[in-house]
């Protein structure tokens, strides 16, 4: 038998997330990292209320909260000064139940999924510690990996590699990243404003479509102020992040006197994408699988949504309740989320980072006709893209492959979320109008490790908002079958159709 049914590498939010997810599971997992502790200053600032979602299902809802804000309109301002566009959030009922766009502290919460893996008794965390090599046959893989105290091996049924962007585990295997045309140098500016400074700055998230010098503007947590600045031809990254280059770019907005300058890096923008997830018992995900530019704040997102879908197939399959072949969806699902995202990134860094005047000028008159002259708000989720493959119903549907809403229900006296009610995992949401189901659509249901959620009705889950009744009527469904990551399978008018949803699933876990 293998030492560990999986073996994640790499500690960082994404990989401390899987550890939390297959720790709940109660799977034997190895978690390892060369590093001792969490980079103290913030990567990412922005998630979303998909992984608001997934983070509550492993019980961090509070440590969320206690670290993030909304995240505030975004104004986009073109050549000459005007507004030709603007993002927003979702209006209230929040659909998920969270804020559907939220800034956070990275390095608080980052100690929170660390500390909640960390609680799971089926969890190993070994820190200090470097994969060198690892080889697998049919049954496991072997790990070679450097300690303090000297070599040791290890081994496991499947491996997960979550180990960043230059991702060695990567290297080891030969996978090859897929360029997807973006690659442009700028410089990311971590400020924490003082009184003064704030007074300042701009009321909402700012990005400056300029061909001069495009550069983004986000209010992050608290007092922390970033700004993401385009370098021009002929600058010397290493050189634009010394303090006396970066106080004269912020010099338009504050000075030295307004602030403490926490961090300055310079990057270079990727858009890749692995080709390969998966090499035998080996999956890729997080920065280890895909690059994108940080215009829509989806850069974790994304790695929090790869471990979030292959969770619960990983799972399936070391319990014997799926076969292996599940796990190639990963791959088809994710890289093709990856590149349709990407691809709607990549077009918002065209418009941003215009550096012909003519040009631009040309685009902000284009943005204002196709807005009819008047700019008005578009929800960030309005561009996420649903799955339109993999592991879904066979049955074209404008639900299939959404994200399923979670609404406020009132339990208890109290309103509470609809996942702490009714518990997460495969699950046959029945809506309000929908007639109750007979015993032989529970045992179907029963027979994949599925439950029941019955909303509204005499016997009912009561909603506070009726998000779940009107996303029915919108849809035309009285029943949805929703998959452990929150994503629609399917959804079917009447109980026969529900019950052909049931046996698709059945049969896609042969």
């Amino acid at each position: 038998m293998a030492d560990y049914e999986v073996a994640i590498i790499g500690f960082g939010p994404v990989g401390a997330v899987a550890a939390c997810l297959f720790g709940q599971a109660g799977i034997r997992t190895l978690v390892i990292d060369s590093a001792e502790t969490i980079y103290d200053k913030p990567r990412a600032v922005a998630l979303d209320h998909e992984i608001a979602r997934i983070l509550q299902g492993l019980g961090l809802g509070d440590a969320l909260a206690d670290c993030a804000e909304p995240f505030t309109d975004s104004v986009y301002y073109g050549a000459d000064g005007q507004v030709i566009k603007r993002l927003t959030m979702l209006p209230e009922p929040h659909p998920q139940g969270w804020l559907p766009s939220m800034v956070f502290l990275q390095p608080k919460l980052e100690a929170a999924v660390r500390a909640r893996a960390a609680t799971f008794p089926s969890v190993t965390i070994a820190l200090r510690q470097t994969l060198t090599a690892l080889s697998q046959d049919a049954d496991a893989v072997t790990l070679d990996i450097a300690t303090p105290e000297g070599p040791r091996q290890a081994n496991a049924r499947y491996v997960i590699a979550c180990d960043g962007a230059s991702s060695p585990t990567r290297k080891m295997l030969d996978l090859a990243l897929e360029d997807l045309g973006f690659d442009e140098p700028w410089l990311v500016i971590d400020v924490l404003a003082n009184e003064k400074g704030l007074a300042k700055l701009p009321l909402t998230s700012v990005q400056y479509c300029e061909p001069a010098r495009p550069c983004s503007y986000v209010i992050c947590t608290g007092n922390h102020r970033r700004w993401e600045i385009s370098l021009r031809a002929g600058e010397d990254p290493r050189e634009m992040e010394k303090p006396e280059h970066v106080w004269r770019l912020l010099s338009r907005w504050i000075t030295p006197e307004d602030g403490t300058l926490w961090r300055s890096a310079a990057y270079r923008f990727h858009a890749l994408v692995v080709r390969d997830w998966r090499k035998g018992r080996v999956l890729i995900a997080g920065d280890a699988a895909h690059q994108q530019p940080p215009f829509l704040g989806q850069g974790l997102c994304q790695g929090l949504r790869d471990v979030a879908n292959l969770g619960w197939k990983l799972t399936l399959c070391l319990r014997g309740e799926a076969g292996d072949g599940l796990l190639d969806t990963y791959g088809s699902e994710r890289g093709g989320h990856v590149r349709k995202l990407t691809g709607i990134i990549k077009h918002i860094g065209g418009l941003i980072g215009e550096r012909d005047p003519e040009k631009a000028k040309a685009r902000d008159s284009r943005l204002i006709a196709e807005a009819g002259g008047t700019i008005h708000p578009m929800p960030r989720q309005d561009l996420m893209p649903a799955l339109d493959a993999g592991f879904i119903s066979a049955h074209a549907h404008p639900a299939r492959g959404t994200l399923f809403p979670q609404p406020w229900i009132l339990a208890e006296s109290r309103r509470q979320r609809l996942d702490d009610v009714a518990g997460g995992g495969l699950r046959l949401v029945i809506g309000p109008d929908a007639d109750r189901p007979d015993a032989t659509l529970g045992h179907a249901l029963s027979a994949i490790g599925g439950t029941m959620v019955e909303i509204g009705g005499p016997s009912g889950l009561i909603e506070c908002d009726d998000v779940v009744r009107d996303w029915m009527v919108r849809h035309q469904a009285r029943y949805a079958l929703i998959r452990p990551d929150n994503i629609v399978f399917g959804v079917a008018p009447d109980a026969e159709a529900a019950f052909a949803l049931i046996e698709e699933v059945r049969n896609g876990f042969r």
